[in-house]
């Protein structure tokens, strides 16, 4: 890759997290980069990023009908002035595959409940009280060194489960990883069905992250980075289409 092309793809993906941002100033905005930047280049985590992430169920609360804002940032709707309701957490990670190589352009699917505890669908319990203002679904394409980003809620319990956030990984329109990440250190994760089903210590390191306070911010941010790691190689020639979300999954938990 040339010097040309490495500086407009860090420019795109730095562009695509700045608007997501909205109104921070660009000195909040530098620190969060700056920040994210440190996260992702954390030492020691190249040995573990080659395990692959574990799957977890969809889940029923995949949206039954997508918002009419799908961008990545879930906190603000379109031109919205009133954001959502919870404790504001800047989530970014890259996508890697079997090598610990980025997959680029790859589709990254967010959904969660709200800070009642509601999803974004019609059979979720508590659904009157859902938080208007929460998208509630987000999706973002990696760039060339397979990074995403979204700015969300820190995830809260509902009854029968521990707080989470559903991913899904498409490419190609197949989709290729369907998980759950976790908070790490949450008491509640031991006694969540879908994380005891993980069994190996050491598979169950991998759907966890560490939600960690933002130095300086003045609205008590919060930063997490999930890599996610694919079983194999996907084919970024296949029928010439990059990126592709595919269709949902139907199954229980």
């Amino acid at each position: 890759m040339s010097q040309k092309h490495r500086l407009l793809a860090n420019e795109t993906w730095a562009n695509s997290a700045q608007h997501a941002i909205g109104t921070y100033s660009r000195r909040q905005f530098a620190r969060y980069l700056s920040f994210g930047a440190a996260m992702l280049a954390t030492p020691g985590a190249f040995a573990e990023e080659l395990m692959q992430t574990p799957g977890m169920a969809e889940g029923p609360f995949y949206p039954d009908k997508l918002p009419l804002d799908t961008d990545n940032d879930l906190l603000v709707i379109n031109t919205a002035i009133r954001p959502a309701v919870g404790e504001i957490t800047h989530l970014s990670g890259k996508i890697l595959d079997e090598r610990g190589q980025p997959v680029r352009s790859a589709f990254v699917e967010i959904w969660q409940c709200d800070n009642n505890g509601s999803y974004l669908h019609s059979s979720s319990s508590n659904r009157t009280k859902y938080d208007t203002n929460f998208q509630g679904y987000g999706r973002f394409m990696t760039d060339r060194q397979g990074r995403y980003y979204f700015r969300t809620i820190k995830p809260v319990p509902y009854p029968g489960r521990t707080p989470h956030i559903h991913f899904a990984v498409s490419h190609n329109g197949r989709r290729l990883l369907t998980t759950q990440m976790l908070i790490k250190g949450n008491p509640q994760n031991e006694r969540d069905g879908l994380y005891r089903r993980i069994q190996d210590p050491e598979q169950r390191k991998l759907v966890l992250a560490d939600f960690k306070p933002i130095p300086d911010s003045k609205l008590g941010e919060l930063s997490a980075k999930f890599d996610l790691v694919l079983g194999h190689t996907p084919d970024e020639n296949a029928d010439q289409i990059k990126g592709g979300i595919s269709q949902p999954l139907v199954q229980p938990g």
